[in-house]
């Protein structure tokens, strides 16, 4: 089964299962927007808690805020969104679909990727355990080849991009003989620049409307507050301001479901620090991000670090944290060194003095700024991805399971009593009164149990609890471990500690602690 395939299993399965809806669905749709349904919302903030927590409880230095989604129509002059937040869009004549010109040509070098990843791969499986990896990309002739051209390519874009040299983008597309998927023709447009903001109006008349944007993204709602939180929480440099919220971006070429949106929420942090001490800074948050995302378990050879080709116009460094989607490896976490760039325009455009006064310099400036920025939406998409599985069983069964990391898991214990007759549902009934106050549980008495335990195995659920006969008597239950279908005998006042034991994200936080 392709990678293609699995993907569209899962999409197939995150409604099913009620995680992800096509919004609106009843009219058709709305392109590239999606609801979360009853256990995708449990999944989403629960990853959104785990974000929050380890923010703001395990540094001292770092708090929160909730910025207005509407803003100030300047806010965007100063970020330079209005002048410069665009993507390169280029047009299929043939199939009168649009395409942005830097996808379909990192697209190109990832197939080149690919290319010497199957010649690995064939090699590897022809060599056995006497297999030189390091020594076969160094030597043999296709690799080699493969990574020529694919250098030639990354060369000739990173170039075009930072200069942002249109023709030249397009020449790429046109020397490679990149075709349309749909049309499979040549047959492009030039390449021209669109931008991505929505607008609307605010006002009651016509006349006095002020035209205002939905934030393309939220960290500007956070530089227009870093004085507000400085002084209000008497904050000394360094210190970050945390917040989560939906971002709008007006993307044409949205696809991959979820992993690229029109409405999108984002979890970003700014952390400000001494001019000069930024490089420091954004190499501590590189190494802690990937810390947090490598607690969580879904295996440390999915990650890897990809540094920008092009800076951003407020960027001196910048990096993105990629995992390996069935489509790729795709970013779903940006580090950036912003400069001092957002706080210098704010106050130019504001007129406003916001430089910070530090006591122990005994002098002001403007403070430089480190961020992360993490879309919940792609990162809910990678857990998904890395979760969704197929097994073969004993006896020619099979099943689809969610090994969902227990602590973000929508439900963490299902309640099954055996039978719905004998005082087996009160007894049921008694343990999830008991259970719920700490932990997400759900009770389920229809069907037979394998059928309920496959259920929860499709939901992700940790661990299934059997109430049987014998509980009545021995005060004990049957607890069903999702990942290894093994079951044990414990007591019912076990049950607490053995479940709090796996989805309490204390560990998941001593863990990162532990690692970076």
């Amino acid at each position: 089964m392709t990678q293609e395939d699995v993907f569209k299993k899962l999409v197939a399965h995150c409604k099913e299962y009620g995680f992800v809806f096509p919004s609106s669905e009843i009219y058709d749709g709305l392109g590239a927007v999606y609801d979360y349904g009853q256990n995708g919302v449990e999944l989403k903030n629960n990853i959104k808690r785990y974000w929050w927590d380890s923010m703001t409880m395990l540094h001292e230095n770092v708090v929160g805020i909730d910025a207005a989604i509407f803003m100030h129509p300047t806010t965007w002059k100063a970020s330079g969104h209005v002048d410069a937040f665009n993507d390169p869009l280029i047009d299929n004549r043939d199939s009168k679909k649009r395409y942005r010109a830097d996808v379909l040509i990192e697209d190109l070098m990832a197939k080149y990727d690919e290319k010497i990843e199957k010649e690995v791969q064939k090699a590897a499986k022809r060599f056995g355990d006497s297999f030189d990896e390091a020594m076969f990309r160094q030597t043999n002739p296709r690799v080699l080849e493969h990574q020529a051209k694919r250098d030639e390519i990354h060369a000739r874009y990173a170039k075009a991009m930072n200069e942002n040299d249109l023709p030249g983008l397009k020449a790429i597309i046109m020397d490679y003989d990149v075709v349309d998927p749909i049309s499979g023709t040549k047959n492009w447009t030039d390449v021209r620049q669109f931008n991505l903001m929505f607008s609307t109006e605010m006002g009651s008349t016509a006349d006095g409307a002020m035209k205002i944007y939905l934030r393309p993204e939220t960290a500007q709602g956070i530089f227009v507050n870093y004085l507000n939180v400085q002084k209000t929480g008497r904050m000394k440099i360094p210190f970050g301001i945390a917040q989560i919220g939906k971002a709008f971006r007006n993307e044409i070429v949205a696809r991959q479901f979820i992993f690229r949106m029109r409405e999108f929420e984002q979890m970003e942090m700014q952390f400000f620090v001494r001019p000069g001490d930024e490089m420091k800074w954004f190499a501590y948050w590189k190494e802690h991000r990937l810390a947090w995302h490598k607690a969580l378990g879904l295996g440390d050879h999915k990650y890897r670090f990809h540094d920008h080709d092009k800076l951003a116009h407020y960027a001196n460094a910048a990096t993105d944290i990629e995992f390996e989607m069935p489509f790729g490896f795709k970013e779903v976490e940006g580090i950036h060194s912003r400069t001092d760039f957002d706080l210098s325009s704010h106050e130019k455009y504001s007129g406003k003095n916001i430089k910070y006064f530090d006591p122990e310099l005994n002098q002001s400036y403007t403070p430089y700024v480190i961020e992360t920025s993490i879309g919940v939406d792609r990162m809910f998409l990678s857990i998904m991805s890395a979760a969704y599985c197929e097994e073969q069983l004993e006896g020619g069964d099979s099943r689809v399971v969610l090994k969902l990391p227990p602590v973000l898991a929508p439900v963490k214990a299902a309640i099954l009593p055996l039978v719905k007759k004998d005082g087996l549902p009160e007894k049921a009934r008694e343990i999830m009164d008991a259970l719920k106050f700490d932990f997400r549980c759900v009770y389920d008495e229809k069907d037979s149990i394998g059928k309920r335990y496959r259920r929860q195995d499709a939901v992700g659920t940790p661990f299934c609890i059997t109430v049987d006969h014998d509980t009545l008597t021995d005060g004990c239950v049957t607890i069903r471990h999702r990942d290894t279908m093994q079951q044990e005998r414990v007591s019912i006042e076990a049950l607490h500690d053995l479940i709090d034991q796996e989805v309490n994200m204390k560990n998941l936080f001593k863990k990162i602690m532990g690692q970076v």
